[in-house]
């Protein structure tokens, strides 16, 4: 996705709701959320290793591409708004959303970047700590801004703002999210955001959001799809444990 945010994104795509953690097993994989899914080719597939493979269609083990309306993350119980220009994918634990605007990474040219992404996944399944919204949301934008921004695909992170730190409500729930300018030192600067709050299908378990998106995007889009995202259609979700 936009930097690294796909690349981690496909790492949940080809793993079992059962994993606690995320393993670095691809070399080759640069952490870049405007990067494709599994930080190279589309050709290539998911990350070697982790477990199942991703839930598709029924043709083939590609998840199936949402073009417009909203993609759904089952397992918290909540839909994420394709903006225009995006599209969005139902991952194992969670969802994910791309935009289709791509270029050459510009620390690695042989690495395919895009202008933006954003992934749902739960707390726990990233390992980040925290008993609150504000406090999930706070430990996890370091992480998500070196995962977006940082590493092979735009060289290191060279400083940052802070544009925003405040509670917001979500899919019905009290939320926090932290949103970040980070300054690279190769090619596009990011704005970077996680979005944290509890699951509408199981409250006891912290659902978080991160944005990735160059900075000559428009910085709306992180409003759009934070506004946007609503209890899934159908009820409160699987409610399965992660």
């Amino acid at each position: 996705m936009g930097a690294a945010v796909a690349v981690v994104a496909a790492v949940l795509a080809s793993i079992g709701v059962g994993v606690y953690a995320l393993t670095d097993d691809d070399e080759d994989r640069s952490t870049a959320t405007s990067q494709r899914q599994g930080g190279r080719d589309d050709e290539r597939g998911a990350p070697e290793g982790g477990g199942p493979e991703r839930e598709g269609d029924g043709e083939g083990d590609e998840p199936r591409r949402v073009e417009s309306g909203a993609v759904t993350d089952s397992l918290s119980g909540i839909s994420l708004p394709v903006p225009e220009g995006w599209y969005g994918e139902e991952l194992q634990v969670g969802a994910a959303l791309t935009s289709k605007e791509s270029y050459d990474c510009p620390g690695d040219a042989s690495k395919t970047c895009v202008k933006g992404g954003a992934y749902s996944a739960p707390a726990v399944v990233l390992g980040t700590r925290g008993g609150t919204a504000e406090e999930v949301a706070k430990a996890d934008i370091a992480a998500n801004a070196e995962e977006s921004y940082g590493g092979e695909a735009y060289g290191r992170i060279t400083s940052h703002d802070v544009l925003a730190s405040k509670a917001v409500t979500v899919a019905g729930q009290k939320g926090y999210l932290v949103r970040w300018r980070a300054v690279t030192q190769e090619g596009s600067d990011g704005f970077v955001q996680s979005l944290a709050f509890p699951s509408p299908s199981r409250p006891d378990q912290i659902v978080v959001v991160r944005f990735g998106v160059d900075t000559d995007q428009r910085q709306t889009v992180l409003d759009e799809i934070t506004e946007g995202i609503e209890v899934a259609e159908g009820g409160r979700g699987t409610g399965q444990d992660v």
